[in-house]
């Protein structure tokens, strides 16, 4: 007999059977009875959460038609179609994005009456066994169809970009891996010898220091303010303004500043190009044919919104001295408007990444990196024997870095040593700076491929080129970005036979993602943000890719990036309450002089003439489309009691559909 058991004896005819019950099994007996004898209380509870749930009605019923007015607004008061971006950002990729929505949106359809008729077609291997109205006969050739000959498909292009995924993020993790031991070595440059006599200036070398320009209003006087002010015999450099603006009075008023310089004791000249051929690399270009620039022996360049350090040339430049093969010492970029809104928060953690992470590493241990453009400091030399400034591409800095790579010069970055400068706040300056940065690889990769087969640098070295720095980070990353998590996923909620596992969509990018923000930890609480909006950039990117590899049209655009002229941290507090026009004005009437005077009077005249046209927001078709579809395949995913995919495609599509309404960074009216 069981211990503290009780035994229950019940006669049947013809036979007799004993049951044993414990007191935990009659413990849950008399629970069961004592729920069974309350029916007043579960009525209750019940009503106690439907009252919950009504109030919950309105509330919701007020967001959701705050929301659907604000995207009512928004529509209505965007761009018109005049100012519709070039023919890449919509064209070919919006239509094929629509006709996806439109076949996504009819599958929904049909899985929703499935779903709600109860259609169990799992035993039906023949559409025409079904006997039924014609749309239970579509939908069993369609799953039959599906499995058959769409499903196989799917599944290989999803193993080989998963592939990709993983070769790509085994690449970030080496890069990490790199970092980590730099900072744990405290490997850096040093600086080997005396670089130059203090107290003699004639023992400095001669330095060039060009600004290159192009109708930067906002920024033009600060920047030119900070390299006046560098930290270097005045005797031992000259400053070239090279200006590109249309603006009669903007060049006006630049060429002012600079002799106000000049009138200081800084050796200042201004130049101005009548034909702007070339954009950026043209003006450089014409800029070093000077005969002048033969004293020289090393170019620091500075794009207009960019302000150096006093110290900046004492510390970049005695890096050269004793190292004949050093052509190019990079700098770091600081951001002062890092914080001005979610877009700069997000563009900072990729930039941050990028200086600590990406050029440190490949300065330390490859002495090779893409030049940045600016901030840097060039030997004339290398420049020189490199081939000097080219206009085949839009990425001018990249081109001559690579050239000089290939003629064996040697780079050094320096991450302690920071230029102020200033992010892109509007969606609008930032997704046409991204275009730039990703069509134009690729057009240097496809005029550069000869050369890297032919050079005489080592087989390593051509391997690091064709494959890591070009393929795998500028043609892969955007391709599989775009690929995997913008068409395969949402296509695999209507084809279940080729579901993307969770590690792929949640677990794979959720690391990668905290590898990519470990340099700005201030910005974990914008991990997930991050996540879905790199996501989101992946249609500009993959466009921007496709049209410098195949070489369309507008591959060779250049867009320069909208300013705001934000020179310190406390500016941004009087930002709004300064006018450009004004401190114009002011500027001119203190110098008092007569060309100024009658630069003020032209500037009155066409405040005058010129009407004030008040921007507006837009909105960007590709990514509204993206959104609804990527929202369509969380609607399905929903039917389908996914759990990790429902939410993913959920929050991704409302990132999407953010982006699309132009909701993210500087709002304007």
């Amino acid at each position: 007999m069981v211990p503290n058991s009780v035994v229950l004896t019940l006669e049947k005819p013809g036979n007799v059977s004993l049951i044993e019950a414990n007191d935990s099994q009659r413990g849950l007996i008399f629970q069961e009875k004592q729920k069974a004898a309350s029916p007043k209380q579960f009525t209750w509870v019940l009503l106690l959460k439907a009252h919950r749930v009504v109030a919950c009605i309105p509330w919701l019923a007020m967001s959701l038609c705050t929301i659907f007015g604000s995207i009512k607004k928004r529509i209505a008061t965007s761009s018109d179609g005049r100012e519709e971006e070039p023919t890449y950002r919509g064209k070919k990729m919006y239509k094929f994005i629509k006709a996806f929505l439109a076949i996504s949106i009819v599958a929904l359809i049909i899985e929703i009456i499935a779903y709600f008729k109860k259609w169990d077609l799992s035993l039906v291997h023949n559409p025409w066994e079904v006997q039924s109205n014609v749309v239970q006969w579509s939908y069993t050739a369609w799953l039959s169809f599906r499995v058959d000959y769409i499903a196989p498909l799917i599944m290989t292009l999803s193993k080989s970009c998963i592939v990709l995924f993983m070769i790509q993020s085994l690449d970030r993790l080496v890069q990490c891996l790199g970092c980590f031991w730099i900072k744990y070595k405290k490997l850096k440059p040093v600086i080997e010898g005396e670089p130059y006599d203090i107290e003699d200036g004639s023992s400095y070398p001669m330095v060039l220091v060009q600004i290159p320009m192009c109708n930067e209003r906002e920024v033009y006087e600060q920047s030119i303010a900070a390299v006046c002010q560098l930290d270097w015999p005045k005797d031992r450099f000259l400053v070239q303004v090279l200006d590109d603006s249309d603006d009669e009075l903007l060049q006006n008023l630049i060429r002012d500043e600079c002799l106000s310089w000049k009138e200081k004791g800084v050796n200042i000249i201004y130049r101005h190009r009548f034909i702007r051929t070339g954009y950026k690399a043209g003006n450089l270009k014409s800029a070093m044919a000077c005969d002048y620039v033969k004293d020289y022996e090393f170019v620091a360049i500075f794009d207009a919104d960019f302000q150096p350090n006093p110290d900046f040339l004492k510390l970049s430049i005695p890096h050269f001295t004793n190292n004949p093969e050093i052509g190019l010492v990079q700098t770091r970029w600081s951001f002062v408007n890092k914080d001005e809104n979610l877009l700069t928060r997000l563009q900072n953690i990729n930039l941050c990444f990028h200086f600590e992470v990406e050029q440190q590493v490949n300065g330390v241990f490859l002495n090779f990196f893409g030049f940045n453009g600016t901030a840097g400091v060039w030997r004339i030399k290398a420049l020189e024997d490199s081939g000097g400034w080219l206009e085949r591409t839009t990425v001018e800095d990249m081109d001559i870095a690579v050239r000089a790579h290939l003629k064996g010069w040697k780079f050094i970055y320096l991450d302690d040593v920071r230029v102020l400068c200033e992010l892109p706040e509007s969606y609008e300056a930032y997704k046409k700076q991204q275009h730039r940065w990703h069509s134009g690889p690729m057009q240097l990769f496809r005029l550069c491929l000869p050369d890297i087969i032919t050079s005489k640098i080592s087989v390593w070295k051509k391997a690091n080129l064709i494959f890591l720095f070009f393929l795998l980070r500028k043609l892969i990353l955007p391709f599989y970005s775009f690929t995997l998590f913008c068409i395969i996923l949402p296509l695999t909620m209507f084809i279940p036979e080729a579901e993307l596992p969770a590690w792929v969509i949640c677990y794979v990018p959720i690391v990668m993602s905290i590898l990519n923000i470990l340099p700005a930890p201030k910005s974990f609480p914008f991990l997930m943000p991050y996540l879905l909006f790199e996501n989101t950039m992946s249609v500009t990117k993959f466009n921007a890719m496709v049209s410098g590899l195949f070489q369309l049209g507008s591959a060779y655009e250049w867009v320069v990036t909208k300013k705001t002229g934000r020179a310190s941290e406390s500016d941004l507090i009087s930002l709004a309450e300064r006018e450009q026009k004004t401190m114009n004005e002011e500027k001119i009437q203190r110098r008092l002089s007569e060309s100024g005077l009658e630069i003020l009077g032209k500037l009155k005249e066409q405040s005058e003439k010129v009407p004030i046209v008040k921007k507006k927001n837009r909105i960007y078709k590709p990514e509204l489309a993206l959104a609804f579809l990527l929202l369509t395949a969380a609607t399905r995913s929903l039917l389908s009691a996914h759990g990790i995919h429902f939410y993913y495609l959920l929050f991704q599509g409302l990132s999407f559909l953010v982006v699309g309404l132009d909701l993210i960074g500087e709002q304007v009216s």
